[in-house]
């Protein structure tokens, strides 16, 4: 096989693994948006969740009132 044969192979072969390359890091891109919206929004739904748990001092939520009074009379 000839010299200039064998670079053109290599060649190619290197534009072929440079595609690949490309299509993966595209792919983890995208992986990577997704996870990150997804950290949003399970941020977003702890601080939900907290403003909901009782207050240690005085026993509210954050919102001002105190679950408990909600409850039915017979408990």
């Amino acid at each position: 096989m000839p010299h200039e044969t064998r670079i053109e192979h290599r060649l190619v072969d290197l534009e072929v693994k440079a595609s690949f390359t490309d299509d993966l890091l595209d792919r983890l891109n995208l992986v990577i948006y997704r996870q990150q919206e997804q950290i949003d929004r399970l941020l977003l739904q702890l601080n939900q969740l907290r403003r909901q748990l009782p207050d240690e001092n005085t026993g509210e939520v954050a919102s001002g009132h105190n679950p408990r009074s909600e409850l039915p009379p017979h408990y």
